[in-house]
Order: structure tokens, then C-alpha cells, then sequence
């Protein structure tokens, strides 16, 4: 049986942690209400993004444009986004695990890889991957980050795949379904292109000509996608830190309920064999 007094210093410990977990969160379910109502809010503009899109890779003298361009496959760029931090369930180790099954299949047809991180979380897993170029790596933009966060990336992107240094390029993020229900997805950015849909009218007309709108637009379109997968995976993120720190505060209040227990029942057979030992030094004496 366990001492007391290592008891009460375990009891003690762990009310500190839960105290801890309870504090974080209550801060990532502040910070989640907040990216939330962001992700939601900016899907509309991402899927008007996404039919303008399909409607300009419809047009047959796009194909022509170099982000429209489609290449056999011998370099290939990913965009992973993570956090700098763990404590999140199983938020970073999802995106990784699928990053390393892609890295392992480009390899398997001897394609190369290279890797523009967004978060510490996979600059350090990248780093340790063999025979895989890290681009750039960027820290995780903090719970306000502007579209001005995400220009330097799509800088890279653009004037990678137009050098014709990658031949496609992916992002690799979590999509907030709901607070319990989040999704690794991975979604090509270029070349640029969309499913098509035979109902959808195609643009013809065009001012003051095709290479100027469709180079602005098409650069526009993109990042409105990778702005989108920003603020999706901030949102899963808080919510994935909410509920990891939840269960994290539930186990703590077991284990103190088990610990205060098997304390109780230290403490009192201590004190039986102490009224035990009483009691026989007074039989002693009366003999």
C-alpha cells in the first residue's frame, strides 16, 4: 500500500495539472468560437472562387497559361499546415501521417519532394525525412492572421510552378467540420483547375485580354484557397485542443478520485494498526 504522504503529494500534483488543462480549455474554446465564425464565414467566397475556376479551365485558350499548364509529374510541392504547439489530439499527427504516405509514394515512382511548412510541428518532421527538400518554413500565424501572412507563400507557389522548378503543387490541411468532427484534406492548388460542370456557362469574353485576366484572377483564386485551408485548420485546431484538454481535465478528476480513495484507505488502516498497537500496550500493562 502506497505511503500517505506520496499519496497527498500525487493528489496535490494532479489538481495542479487539472487546473491547467481546465484553464486551456476554456481558452481554446474562446479561440474556437472565433476562428469558427472566420471559416465559416469566408467558405462562400472560396466556393465563388472555386466556380469561377471551373469556369475558366472550361475556356480552351487557358490551357495555354502557364498556371493552367499541366506537366508529367517529376517534382512535387507540398503545403502542409500545422501548429507550433502539441497538446491538440491528434491535430498535427493526422496532417503528418498523411504528408509521409505521399512522400512515400512519390518516392516509390522516383518523384521528388518538396515541402513549404506552416507550423514548428512539421518544419521538425519534415527535417528528419531523408531525400525531401524543406522550401520554407514559416511559424503558425497566430489566431488573427491577414491575407498579408500568406503572400510570401504564394510567391513561392506561383513562381515555383511557372519556373517550372514543381510540377504540381498541394495543400495539406484539417477541414472543421464540426467541434468533434475534423478532416485531413489535401487539395491540388496548381495546376490550377476544378471539376467541371456541364450545366456551368463558360466565359468567353474577355477585357482587355485573356493573359491579363486570367493571370491576375487566377492568382487571386488560389489564394483565396489557401486562405481558406489557413483558416480551416486554425479552426480545427482550437476545437482539437478544446477536446483533448477536456478529456485531459476528466482523467485528472478520476485519478484524484482514485488516489483519494486508495489515500482514505491508507489513512484508516493506519489508523486501525495504531489503535491495535494502543490497545495491546494496555493489555501489556494489566498483565
Amino acid at each position: 500500500m502506497a505511503n500517505t504522504i506520496t499519496l497527498r503529494r500525487r493528489i496535490k500534483s494532479i489538481k495542479n495539472t487539472r487546473q491547467i488543462t481546465k484553464a486551456m480549455e476554456l481558452v481554446s474554446a474562446s479561440k474556437m468560437r472565433r476562428a469558427q465564425q472566420q471559416a465559416y464565414s469566408s467558405r462562400d467566397y472560396r466556393d465563388a472562387a472555386n466556380r469561377l475556376l471551373m469556369k475558366l479551365s472550361q475556356i480552351p485558350e487557358v490551357e495555354r497559361e502557364p498556371l493552367f499548364e499541366k506537366r508529367t509529374i517529376k517534382t512535387r510541392l507540398y503545403v502542409v499546415i500545422t501548429s507550433n504547439t502539441g497538446l491538440a489530439g491528434a491535430y498535427n499527427a493526422n496532417v503528418l501521417k498523411m504528408l509521409g504516405q505521399s512522400i512515400k509514394a512519390d518516392q516509390a515512382v522516383h518523384i521528388k519532394s518538396q515541402v513549404i511548412t506552416v507550423g514548428n510541428k512539421s518544419a521538425q518532421f519534415v527535417r528528419r525525412i531523408k531525400d525531401v527538400e524543406l522550401l520554407a518554413a514559416y511559424s503558425a500565424f497566430g489566431n488573427n492572421p491577414s491575407a498579408n501572412d500568406i503572400r510570401p507563400i504564394l510567391n513561392t507557389v506561383v513562381d515555383s510552378f511557372k519556373e517550372k522548378s514543381v510540377d504540381e503543387v498541394l495543400v495539406m490541411y484539417t477541414k472543421f467540420v464540426s467541434q468533434l468532427v475534423q478532416s485531413t484534406e489535401s487539395q491540388t492548388l496548381l495546376p490550377a483547375h476544378a471539376e467541371a460542370d456541364k450545366d456551368a456557362k463558360v466565359i468567353s469574353n474577355f477585357e482587355p485580354d485573356v493573359e491579363t485576366v486570367v493571370e491576375y484572377t487566377t492568382e487571386r483564386l488560389i489564394e483565396a484557397q489557401l486562405w481558406q485551408a489557413l483558416l480551416e485548420s486554425l479552426a480545427s485546431e482550437h476545437s482539437m485542443r478544446m477536446v483533448a484538454m477536456r478529456n485531459a481535465t476528466d482523467n485528472a478528476n478520476d485519478l484524484i478520485d482514485d488516489y483519494t480513495l486508495e489515500y482514505n484507505t491508507a489513512r484508516q488502516g493506519k489508523i486501525t494498526q495504531e489503535l491495535a498497537e494502543i490497545s495491546g500496550g494496555v493489555e501489556a500493562l494489566k498483565d
